[in-house]
């Protein structure tokens, strides 16, 4: 009762709430404008040129804009219900310490996982609206991602020793932050399941929620494993790059929290039962991975100007698609050029490799890739019976085909 009594109280004092969080919708709406527009509003023929605006994009455009403000509007819903969790007695350093770290670390970045909820279970309405209930639902469970997202990167930066994200400085680079961004990382993940206990305890599909996020948090954080094993500090060897250990931590990594997570979350506020959604699963990770490859292939092809960011994949010995069909590809004088010269610091050595990258047309090779995979998964997408499903999967594949960042 006191739960139901704390959601009543605040959804009677919303107004007062967002006014709290003006400012945080302020800094960043310039950002999401740019971002979303780009994400959610990819012609699917890919003819429309950038440069002209068309009545869809037009019509696009504003039903994100307004997506994008309710689903802002309810963080501001469940950031305050955490700050005022009964199961804790809050100091004031305490409640300013929590809120100054989920404003920093949630909300900033592209929003694109949560807002796929809300899109994905629209579009398995087939075209009725939803009422405030289902947006208000879809969106937590949508800022549940996003939390989900803000823990994996805190802790990631850690362990990466990263200097920046997101274009300032990580959390835990900040002044008298330090390493208890650990226990910050720790404090996002216990997050997710307090918002699900406050919104979806009484829903069916409760257990199912639960469980959905703990398998999936277990294979991204795997994935991380997989992925630090293979790239010891200190242990610089290419032999160990492969096309498979290459999709498995693409796959475990990020195709389940970014790909699959979301439309599982839609699929059980529908009713459905995940189990019977496998090939839905299947073809959400083949788009996953597909997504990775896109990133590989644009660190090091893409005009830094439009992807926003220069590419450090070379220096960084990442276990680059690239560089794993570079390795299936040279013959053994290229293969000693690429062991001599991939993952060093030094720009003669990235060009080098970027010279050898070109020498074996690896952008051919990655054209013929886009190719064949966009065709195997859209007849994937329509063998599927519900053509609900079916809008769902192209509207995920449309966000990602030919994206030029």
């Amino acid at each position: 009762m006191y739960l139901l009594h704390q959601k009543s109280r605040l959804l009677t004092n919303y107004k007062y709430t967002l006014q709290l969080f003006n400012q945080i919708q302020h800094s960043f709406s310039s950002i999401y404008e740019q971002q979303q527009q780009q994400q959610y509003c990819i012609p699917r023929t890919q003819q429309v040129s950038s440069f002209s605006r068309t009545k869809e994009q037009f019509i696009c455009e504003t039903k994100m804009s307004d997506l994008k403000s309710k689903f802002l509007e309810v963080y501001a819903v469940l950031k305050s219900e955490l700050l005022n969790d009964p199961d804790f007695e809050f100091t004031d350093d305490a409640r300013q310490w929590v809120e100054r770290m989920l404003d920093y670390n949630v909300p900033g970045g592209k929003l694109n996982r949560g807002l796929s909820v809300i899109d994905s279970y629209s579009l398995l309405k087939e075209g009725k609206e939803l009422t405030s209930d289902e947006i208000f639902q879809a969106s937590s469970l949508g800022w549940c991602i996003e939390w989900l997202q803000a823990y994996f990167l805190v802790l990631d930066d850690i362990m990466d020793g990263s200097h920046t994200r997101r274009g300032q400085p990580c959390w835990f680079r900040l002044p008298k932050v330090g390493m208890i961004a650990a226990n910050d990382g720790i404090l996002l993940r216990n997050h997710i399941p307090r918002i699900l206990k406050n919104h979806f305890r009484g829903k069916p599909y409760y257990v199912d929620l639960l469980e959905l996020f703990n398998e999936v948090e277990f294979q991204t954080a795997s994935g991380q494993m997989i992925d630090l094993i293979t790239t010891l500090v200190g242990e610089k060897d290419l032999s160990k790059y492969s096309l498979s250990i290459h999709r498995r931590i693409v796959q475990y990594k990020t195709a389940y929290y970014s790909f699959y997570l979301p439309v599982a979350c839609a699929l059980l506020m529908a009713g459905e039962n995940l189990d019977n959604h496998v090939n839905v699963k299947n073809i959400l990770i083949e788009m996953g991975i597909y997504f990775q490859v896109q990133d590989d292939y644009l660190d090091c092809f893409a005009d830094p100007e439009v992807l926003g960011k220069i590419g450090t994949d070379i220096q960084d010995f990442k276990c680059s698609w690239l560089v794993v069909k570079a390795l299936e590809h040279c013959n053994e004088e290229q293969k000693k050029l690429l062991h001599e010269n991939y993952g060093k610091d030094d720009p003669a050595c990235v060009a080098k490799v970027k010279a050898l990258y070109n020498d074996l047309k690896l952008e051919d090779v990655y054209l013929e890739y886009e190719k064949k995979t966009y065709e195997k998964l859209i007849n994937s997408i329509e063998a599927q019976p519900s053509k609900a499903v079916q809008a769902v999967l192209k509207s995920f594949l449309a966000k990602i085909y030919k994206r030029e960042k």
